[in-house]
């Protein structure tokens, strides 16, 4: 399963669930974000250890929502 069809999937859980609070909001803007530099770092300059940096740090963030949306459903 790819990082982006987890996300929408846990972005729309979370707000179908009404658990929108501004930690889930701005991990879930972190994540989009985080996603847009590594676009823009392998469209532009292809520095594969700074890209791999990025992966690694929106990975992280996903993985936090995830456990958030875990918690809020179980």
């Amino acid at each position: 399963m790819e990082q982006p069809t987890l996300f929408y999937a846990l972005a729309l859980a979370l707000a179908l669930l009404g658990a929108d609070a501004a930690v889930n909001a701005a991990l879930a803007w972190g994540y989009v974000g985080l996603r847009i530099a590594h676009s823009l770092v392998q469209a532009i300059v292809n520095v594969v250890p700074l890209r791999f940096a990025l992966f690694i740090a929106a990975s992280l963030v996903l993985l936090v929502l995830g456990v958030r949306a875990a918690i809020v459903v179980f």
